[in-house]
């Protein structure tokens, strides 16, 4: 069994979902862990969720990355363990440092809400492993999902893999007319050097049940089981 932890700060709004999926579709253990605790305790996956961590205040994420519970998920992460952060889980790893760049305002200045294909471009990592198709179509939601980063760290980012989803048109074709943010690269989701740490803008739990019309998200969570 794989032991999943979900973190709870005041504005989180996808913490449910992402349990739902975690532990009643893939029936594995899942806790809820409030932002003030401090110990993970035996949790093997950690998932900043998505929403409106303390409202959004002053940036995305740059409140709660200062809650006790991060401390944790930085040692977690620096011990080779598991993390993922999802849209505003994303803005939260970033602000901590635990990925590079930063995710700043769309380009059109409002918040989009809509389901767009994503290319995967990089096959051999856990997170996109158990994917027999290179396009998948996930549901994106983010008001500041624009990937940016210096050149230096682009760079870096391609030579090392550390790309795992960009933004497409149905056939794969990554251009300008198919990044509805504005992302540099039509980056939608990074991992760290090492690739244990995973940011994505889109939502992998919100097609993750066949109710819902679609399962293209639940690999992001099956290529972490056991």
């Amino acid at each position: 069994m794989t032991n999943f932890g979900v973190l709870v700060f005041p504005g989180s709004n996808c913490d449910r979902d992402i349990a739902y999926v975690t532990r009643d579709l893939l029936g594995q253990p899942t806790r809820f862990i409030w932002h003030q605790e401090t110990d993970l305790g035996d949790v093997d996956v950690v998932i900043v969720p998505g929403g409106f961590s303390y409202g959004d205040y002053l940036r995305c994420g740059a409140i709660a990355r200062f809650s006790p519970i991060m401390q944790a998920v930085l040692d977690h992460a620096a011990q080779g363990k598991w993390v993922l952060g999802v849209c505003n889980g994303f803005q939260i790893l970033t602000e901590v440092g635990l990925l590079p760049g930063a995710l700043t305002r769309n380009r059109d200045l409002h918040f989009i809400c809509d389901r767009t294909p994503l290319k995967l471009e990089n096959p051999r990592s856990p997170w996109t492993k158990t994917y027999a198709q290179p396009i998948i179509t996930l549901p994106i939601a983010h008001g500041e999902g624009r990937y940016h980063a210096d050149p230096d760290t682009l760079k870096s980012l391609e030579d090392h893999s550390q790309i795992l989803f960009r933004y497409c048109d149905p056939d794969g074709l990554v251009d300008e007319t198919h990044n509805p943010n504005g992302s540099l690269g039509n980056i939608a989701g990074i991992t760290n050097r090492q690739g244990n740490v995973l940011g994505m803008m889109p939502h992998p739990e919100r097609a993750a049940d066949a109710m819902l019309g679609s399962v293209d998200g639940l690999g992001v969570f099956q290529g972490l089981l056991n």
